[in-house]
């Protein structure tokens, strides 16, 4: 059986990143800002402490800062993603996301925020996440889910169709909720949870948008994307169905963005099990108060 071929380009990835890391856009990782904040308020929630705690991704600092203020963990790595900050201080270390650099029951906290979108074979990043753990350790992560950027999606498509009579892939596939939450649990999570925020931002116009997309590193890097870029009369015309078709009475343009939120603890002995099939002492028609039917 062959293997499944990459999806995405991770070398573009690495050298895009690093361009938006250096020519750092003030206010650009505003998305980022509120993923963090989402991420802090959720570990605030859990109540317990952890030894050692990964920010895996380390893009601006924001969420390792995030969970040193949260008081949960004694230790936290900052663990950059691919190229290092250079608006930061060193970080703890640089890796890839889709292949960890870590033992097997090494830490206790893993957080990632808007990086696992781009890996490859996330299946077996989440499996490598969950082995990293020490037993009733924490994966927590925020990733970008079905629904992101769908007006520019269906603006592209259309304006290529119409001019050059076919379209190629311009926006990059998200993940659903309900497809991530069984990752989780393939990848031999206990307790799994999966659930989706979205957030729309308006922009005067398409070009105001890919200019912000630019300045996060978040173009696309698929690797089956087309080779030329594409030119003023279709990106001039997709800026014109976009305000026809996805814009507010004042004019503004609506970009969506979906983000969807792991968690998962790796499995221990003191976690809630589900009950044996046939195990239950209480009739279910007992409990709703109504009389019991034979099939």
């Amino acid at each position: 059986m062959s293997a499944q071929p990459d999806l995405f380009d991770r070398p573009l990835f690495q050298s895009r990143r690093k361009r938006a890391l250096k020519g750092a856009k003030p206010g650009a990782d505003f998305l980022l800002e509120t993923v963090a904040e989402d991420l802090s308020d959720r570990l605030l929630l859990i109540n317990r402490r952890f030894g050692t705690a990964v920010d895996l991704g380390g893009h601006t600092g924001r969420i390792a800062q995030a969970i040193a203020d949260s008081g949960k963990a004694e230790t936290v790595l900052r663990a950059d993603l691919l190229v290092a900050d250079p608006a930061l201080p060193p970080p703890d270390l640089v890796c890839d996301d889709a292949l960890l650099p870590f033992r097997d029951q090494s830490v206790d906290l893993i957080v990632s925020a808007l990086n696992l979108q781009f890996v490859n074979d996330l299946p077996g990043c989440l499996v490598q996440i969950r082995r990293a753990l020490r037993p009733d350790g924490l994966f927590l992560a925020t990733l970008a889910g079905a629904g992101t950027l769908s007006e520019l999606r269906d603006s592209l498509t259309r304006a290529e169709l119409e001019i050059r009579g076919g379209a190629a892939a311009r926006v990059m596939p998200f993940a659903d909720t309900r497809d991530l939450g069984s990752l989780l649990q393939r990848a031999g999570f206990a307790l799994p949870v999966t659930d989706i925020d979205t957030f729309t931002v308006r922009y005067d116009t398409l070009f105001a948008l890919m200019a912000d997309l630019r300045a996060m590193g978040a173009t696309s890097v698929l690797r089956d994307r087309s080779r030329p870029p594409l030119n003023r009369q279709v990106l001039l015309r997709a800026a014109e169905l976009y305000a026809e078709n996805h814009a507010d009475p004042d004019g503004r343009i609506r970009a969506t963005f979906a983000f969807v939120t792991l968690l998962g603890w790796a499995p221990h002995d003191s976690q809630q099990k589900p009950l044996r099939p046939g195990s239950a002492k209480t009739r279910l028609a007992d409990a709703l108060g109504v009389p019991e039917r034979k099939l």
